[in-house]
């Protein structure tokens, strides 16, 4: 099997995120598909189920997704995307709204919002695949949204969280334990600082054995 032929595809990033027990939860996926011009309009994503946002999806049965702009800044990313929302508040470094769900979104960096009522859920693995109706939708800005191809330009690794990840196995690389974020290499140096929390190298264990 050719993997080259799909890696052709490119994925749009976005934010998802939900509220569940008083907790803001969000993380970043390139996983958003409409699957259905109905009324309501059906999407789907899918989302790692080792993500805190996964687990408060799960519970709340609503969400907002919004579309990273393709001007984002690599700190919402870094935020979303690295760090794990059972250590910290994502959503405290940054100002936001809240939709008629109560589901928190971020209007900076963004040019649109979904917002979703989860309907149906299908078990795919490690990952959980959410079938939604569409219940509100708002333009942002103008421009179009950031991909995972315009992304990989800027010299960053896409989430490893994301579902959409080019030919790793889920426990590739190295797993900082006081913030979450993972570094996709097979050694990491002895004078290594996480870049999200300034954790040393003794912080990192293998994804293996975390």
């Amino acid at each position: 099997m050719n993997n080259a032929a799909y890696k052709k595809l490119d994925y749009s990033l976005s934010l998802l995120s939900t509220a569940q027990g008083g907790k803001n939860y969000g993380c970043i996926i390139n996983s958003l598909h409409q699957v259905t011009s109905s009324r309501p309009p059906k999407f789907t994503l899918s989302v790692n189920n080792d993500s805190a946002t996964c687990a408060a999806l799960k519970q709340s049965g609503v969400a907002a997704v919004t579309l990273l702009a393709q001007d984002a800044t690599d700190r919402i990313i870094n935020e979303f995307g690295y760090k794990s929302g059972r250590a910290v508040d994502k959503f405290a470094q940054f100002p936001f709204e809240t939709d008629a769900q109560g589901c928190p979104y971020l209007k900076e960096g963004m040019v649109s919002r979904l917002s979703l009522k989860v309907v149906e859920t299908v078990a795919i693995g490690s990952y959980t695949l959410f079938i939604c109706d569409l219940l509100d939708a708002e333009e942002l800005s103008s421009g179009d949204c950031l991909t995972i191809k315009s992304f990989e330009k800027r010299e960053q690794d896409v989430p490893p969280v994301a579902p959409v990840y080019h030919e790793l196995s889920a426990d590739a690389g190295w797993k900082c334990t006081v913030c979450g974020y993972v570094r996709m290499d097979e050694q990491i140096p002895d004078d290594f600082i996480c870049p999200i929390c300034r954790a040393p190298r003794s912080k990192f264990v293998k994804r293996s054995e975390a």
